[in-house]
């Protein structure tokens, strides 16, 4: 008996010796070998590409070699429909000029697959688009049902469009405040879930498309709904525009409701967003919920996008917006992972706004550690030359050290700059310094 309690007593002790060092090694909770390094695969820039089988098992070697542990397949792109199996909206077939038949399912090739090689997949879906104004097609554009639930724009001339009419603009938005429009959404984040042995879900356009929507009447109730009072002028109680004389600076002209509106459109997002974190972990408790946002948060009331924690006070210095509904309305406790876009040329630069690192640092103080941060990069603003400090591989470095892991966007540029080998560097660099600390 006191050989075999030996025997254990040596065996328990390596156990936890192990389990300790291994501990030793975590950042954000996050053992340094399993930080997630994610990389983005655009639906429509890579519509060609992923167009056979093959294809798709040859970059997804590709990619496990290099080094990354997850792949975020978007899925629901900017046209409105979708590449899964899905009982409730229209597959993506076209792209532009190109067309892709399919008699097999692409996301759930891609999750098998992927799967197979020890790599985790994030099922992207860009939330309220419903199709591209630009080339006209798209759900709306096919099926005037969701054509008539757009974004209704309030110009800086004062006159209104559909924002399906506005060819400037990245996608033909379904308005986020509709129940109808909403309802849609969640049910197709929600067969997602239901369908397929995700990992992760990202969302992608949950917002407003800018300031200049939504203005419809619907809207109007809404907003008037949480006020508790009547509009008695709309716009106008809103803001108006004024050109300045000097400049010809076309600005907004704050109403009596200014403040509350962009409070209001923030709790919009805000609250949608909720919804689908209670829905995943209902079904897939294992899944993360993750969001991309562009780091300059100050710029982004527009879009109703407030990030932030609501214990931060950071709105609190842009009067114009800033307020405690505005405050209140952060998202950060409700995702489990905030990818803040620093798509910027800059690395390096504690002190330099326009720099990865200022992006990050800031993020962080945002967040207030209601979620995981992972910085997130755009390849092409970085080439691979290694004299060069704003090259792939501190951008990339820089992301992991900073952070909870690193997403670069998108594997086209990854491709078309040849970047695999100095992202592989900057991976195994990253890790042997995580081992050393050991």
């Amino acid at each position: 008996m006191k050989s075999s309690f030996k025997i254990f007593s040596a065996v328990s002790l390596v156990a936890i010796l192990t389990g300790f060092l291994f501990s030793c090694g975590k950042k954000g909770g996050t053992a340094f070998n399993e930080t997630p390094k994610y990389l983005w695969m655009c639906a429509e820039a890579n519509f060609e590409r992923f167009a056979t089988k093959d294809s798709i098992d040859y970059y997804l070697n590709k990619i496990k070699d290099t080094g990354f542990s997850h792949i975020v397949v978007d899925i629901k792109p900017i046209q409105g429909k979708v590449l899964y199996n899905s009982d409730i909206c229209e597959p993506l077939t076209k792209v532009r000029d190109i067309e892709v038949l399919r008699d097999w399912d692409y996301f759930g090739y891609f999750l098998e697959k992927a799967h197979a090689k020890g790599l985790k997949v994030v099922a992207s879906a860009c939330v309220f688009p419903a199709g591209s104004p630009w080339w006209h097609k798209g759900l709306c554009y096919d099926d005037t049902t969701y054509m008539s639930r757009t974004c209704l724009q309030y110009k800086s001339d004062g006159s209104f469009m559909p924002i399906h009419d506005d060819s400037k603009k990245v996608a033909a938005f379904l308005n986020p405040a509709r129940r109808d429009n909403r309802d849609f959404a969640m049910g197709i984040l929600t067969e997602i879930m239901h369908k397929y042995d995700i990992d992760g879900l990202a969302l992608d356009y949950c917002r407003y498309p800018d300031f200049e929507s939504d203005f419809s009447p619907e809207t109007k109730n809404l907003f008037e709904e949480y006020i508790g009072d009547s509009i008695k002028k709309f716009p106008e109680d809103i803001f108006t525009y004024r050109t300045e004389t000097d400049s010809g600076e076309t600005v907004r002209v704050p109403g009596k409701h200014y403040k509350q509106w962009w409070a209001w459109r923030a709790n919009v997002i805000t609250s949608f967003i909720k919804q689908v974190s209670d829905s995943l972990k209902a079904i897939r408790p294992e899944a993360e919920l993750s969001y991309w946002a562009a780091s300059w948060i100050h710029a982004l009331h527009g879009s109703g996008q407030n990030w932030a924690s609501p214990k931060s006070d950071w709105c609190k210095a842009y009067p114009e917006f800033g307020s405690d509904e505005y405050k209140a309305a952060g998202f950060a406790p409700y995702i489990d992972n905030f990818i803040a876009g620093t798509y910027l040329e800059r690395v390096y630069g504690p002190d330099d706004n326009e720099s990865v690192e200022y992006g990050l640092a800031r993020a962080d103080t945002l967040l207030h550690g209601d979620c995981k941060l992972v910085g997130s990069i755009y390849a092409v603003n970085h080439n691979t030359d290694t004299d060069n400090p704003d090259n792939i591989y501190n951008a990339v470095k820089c992301c992991l050290d900073m952070t909870g892991g690193v997403m670069v966007f998108d594997i086209l540029q990854v491709i078309d700059f040849d970047q695999w080998d100095s992202i592989r560097n900057a991976f195994d660099d990253y890790d042997s310094s995580k081992q050393n600390e050991i």
